[in-house]
């Protein structure tokens, strides 16, 4: 699914992250996986905890199902029952539209959106993370994370956007604030993990995995 990229830069991604999550099919058969890190930082002396999305990789005959995404889900809410008086964000870095709509999908309010509902309170906090992540690689301007040399960009096949997708407000929001998603760049995206922030169908496995923590 990727150009650019390479055993050596994904293990070195893959040593760096805490958690992965695996989808597999009935047969055993590794069909998807996500890798995560999840990591505290203090912002204006208030103590909080990051949740770090790395590589999401599903196999394209599998798009469409939310196994992975709910599983996802439930491990947030796990995290956040951890310790639940210390704000909890998720902090994702989109190379490709598909991934950034699982932000309006999944929250409430988050940044960068459309309608830019949540700029105020999330802005500063999101360059803040993506500063120190990422360092001089961050572009607060445009931000974008933008690497001297692609370490993993989308193959043409996946990079190319369908004319039904580019219609849709969130699509057409992220090609104008990412257009250099095709060769490696990263937008930098944020939300708060949070019962009351999420939309109803992603806080209810929230929910549960908060219970089953």
């Amino acid at each position: 699914y990727y150009d650019g990229s390479s055993w050596p830069l994904f293990a070195a991604d893959l040593a760096a992250k805490d958690r992965v999550l695996m989808l597999r099919d009935e047969t055993g058969t590794l069909q998807g996986f996500s890798t995560m890190a999840i990591y505290q930082r203090c912002f204006d002396g208030v103590p909080l905890r990051v949740l770090f999305s790395g590589d999401t990789v599903v196999d394209e005959r599998h798009w469409g199902q939310q196994a992975l995404a709910f599983t996802w889900l439930r491990l947030a809410g796990a995290m956040k029952i951890e310790q639940p008086a210390v704000p909890l964000y998720w902090l994702l870095i989109s190379k490709g539209h598909r991934t950034y709509r699982y932000l309006p999908t999944f929250s409430r309010a988050f940044d960068p959106s459309p309608d830019g509902n949540a700029v105020g309170k999330l802005g500063a906090l999101k360059d803040f993370l993506a500063r120190d992540r990422f360092g001089g690689d961050y572009d607060a301007t445009g931000g974008v994370v933008r690497f001297a040399q692609s370490r993993g960009h989308l193959r043409s096949a996946y990079a190319n956007v369908p004319d039904a997708h580019r219609r849709l407000g969130e699509v057409a929001y992220f090609l104008e604030r990412n257009p250099g998603y095709a060769r490696g760049d990263e937008l930098v995206c944020l939300c708060e993990l949070a019962a009351e922030e999420l939309q109803p169908i992603a806080r209810r496995a929230f929910l549960a995995g908060m219970r089953a923590a």
